[in-house]
This record gives structure tokens, C-alpha cells and sequence, in this order.
């Protein structure tokens, strides 16, 4: 069965955001995040038996968010490294699952907290 959003369904702009590191005044090190790209999703909190199973593979997860599929989103590693942000809340990215293999819509496995790199 194909999954189809109609377009008030992606009604979050969320960014997602990745590490970079730079120096401060002292030339240490200090790692920040920078925006990488912003798109409309949808946020969706796990239910309780949905929360349950999750948890059984994944410790922390607690929403999904489904999207559009875009290229980025083939790097699997590189958008677990990624949090997103909407809203002043802060949502760690943990697995992002390409629905049927079809490059049409991704669902991305998720906690919220915070993350400050």
C-alpha cells in the first residue's frame, strides 16, 4: 500500500541541523550546529504500544517524522548525526527509513531533548 501526504499533512517547518566545529577567541575548539536545510514535515508522538515497540530497538525514540524524500536523506549515518528543530524544540535524529524503497517519502525515528552538540 502505497503512503500518500496530502499537503496539509506536512504542516511542520523543521530544520535540520548538523555539527560543525570552529575555534573561540582562545583558539580552542567548539562544536556547534549549523543549519543544513528546512522543510515541511509532519511530527507525529508515538503511541503507547508504538512507544513500546520502538523502544524495543531503539532506547529513545519518541516521535516520527515524515517528509518528502530529498537526496540528503540517502546518507542514513550523516542524518542520524543531525537533530531537527521546530518551535524551539529540539528533536535527535536517530534512523531515517525510506518508505518502499520508492524515494518518495521518508518516516525519521526520533527523541526529543535536548542536544548541544
Amino acid at each position: 500500500m502505497a503512503v500518500v501526504f496530502k499537503a496539509g499533512d506536512l504542516r511542520h517547518r523543521m530544520t535540520f541541523q548538523s555539527r560543525s566545529s570552529g575555534q573561540d577567541a582562545l583558539g580552542g575548539q567548539v562544536l556547534t550546529w549549523a543549519d543544513a536545510f528546512t522543510i515541511w514535515v509532519d511530527i507525529q508522538e508515538l503511541s503507547g504500544h508504538e512507544l513500546f515497540t520502538a523502544q524495543a530497538a531503539q532506547s529513545e525514540v519518541t516521535h516520527t517524522i515524515s517528509a518528502r524524500y530529498r537526496a540528503e536523506f540517502a546518507d542514513k549515518k550523516a542524518i542520524a548525526a543531525m537533530r531537527g528543530t521546530y518551535a524551539g524544540r529540539i528533536f535527535n535524529l536517530h534512523a531515517v527509513l525510506n518508505v518502499e524503497e520508492r524515494n518518495k517519502y521518508v518516516q525519521v525515528m526520533a527523541s526529543e531533548g535536548l542536544n548541544d552538540g
